[in-house]
């Protein structure tokens, strides 16, 4: 049966953490104030991390009042992509000189990004990288600020992998598949399972969303009786993903390793439900990137691209 995401939330961890709306700010014009404006557009703000993050920002902001003013958006859910790409019309239009961005898909929010390039814009691209080849032929310069999302799932398989035996079953719930940071972690874990002998008898897409993983991991323990994990490409789905394991009575048959390490995830750390997820410091992960545009603003020189710290996070 599949479960609203707020209950799901409600029913896992105690709370309706994942069901916060959106919040954004709208300081003066940096005309007006002589400070540079940076706006940062993330994902989903119904997802913990993309609020982790967004409150990591203002944090980071207050600290540097004097430095710079800081703009924060989110679209509703994951595959809203008009949304987004509304969000950094609107932040252009604000005359915002640098831009922040998690994009929702790697190649449908470049020609918007261009045009925000074209118009003065910094463009600095976190969390989920923007595709090479469709920003060359852009013509469009934005330096990634992230982890190695692939090493990231990699390892976080290969604590799975410890726990089970040559042949099991286990099946992997990836996030959009648009997504360059999806489809990294599914190699990721593609890479750990293969390495250990381990049978992927399924692969498929929740969207990065807890209801859709919550049904679509049911349909899966339905359909392979064997199996014996779960791999899920965010903790959203990690989520969902245990929901439907109790709901089956398979609580301890079959295994969960997540990504992102939000603290809605903690409870089904300590208690089994989950083994494993990776943490990409999602408080930090936008300051990386509004520390790259403001450096680059200052300098006045083409912002460089880092690759920031994730590592396995257990019991």
């Amino acid at each position: 049966m599949k479960l609203h995401p707020c209950l799901l939330a409600a029913a896992l961890v105690g709370g309706l953490a994942a069901c916060k709306p959106t919040d954004s700010g709208s300081p003066a014009s940096a005309a007006s104030t002589g400070k540079p404006r940076v706006a940062l557009v993330m994902k989903s703000l119904a997802n913990e991390f993309f609020q982790t993050m967004a409150e990591g920002a203002k944090t980071h902001q207050a600290a540097h009042a004097a430095d710079y003013d800081l703009i924060v958006n989110g679209i509703k859910n994951e595959t809203d992509l008009a949304e987004q790409v509304g969000l950094v019309e609107q932040m252009v239009a604000q005359g915002v000189q640098a831009l922040v961005i998690a994009p929702a898909d790697s190649k449908a929010l470049i020609p918007a990004l261009k045009r925000a390039r074209d118009a003065g814009v910094l463009v600095i691209n976190i969390d989920n990288r923007l595709d090479a080849d469709t920003l060359n032929q852009a013509g469009l310069q934005a330096p990634f600020v992230g982890p190695d999302n692939r090493a990231g799932a990699r390892a976080v398989g290969e604590v799975l992998a410890k726990q089970l035996q040559a042949g099991d079953e286990v099946a992997i719930l990836e996030g959009v598949t648009t997504a360059f940071n999806s489809q990294q972690r599914r190699a990721g874990f593609e890479d750990a399972m293969k390495a250990a002998g381990l049978k992927i008898v399924a692969v498929q897409s929740g969207q990065w969303e807890m209801e859709k993983a919550n049904g679509i991991a049911a349909g899966l323990l339905a359909a392979h009786p064997k199996l014996k994990a779960l791999l899920c490409a965010n903790d959203n789905m990690a989520l969902g993903a245990a929901a439907s394991v109790q709901a089956a009575g398979k609580a301890g048959q079959v295994q969960i390793v997540g990504f992102d390490n939000i603290a809605a995830l903690k409870p089904l750390l300590a208690d089994g439900r989950v083994l494993a997820t990776a943490d990409q410091h999602g408080d930090q992960l936008a300051v990386f990137g509004i520390e790259a545009a403001l450096q680059a603003l200052g300098d006045k020189t083409s912002p460089a691209g880092r690759q920031t710290p994730v590592e396995v996070v257990t019991k």
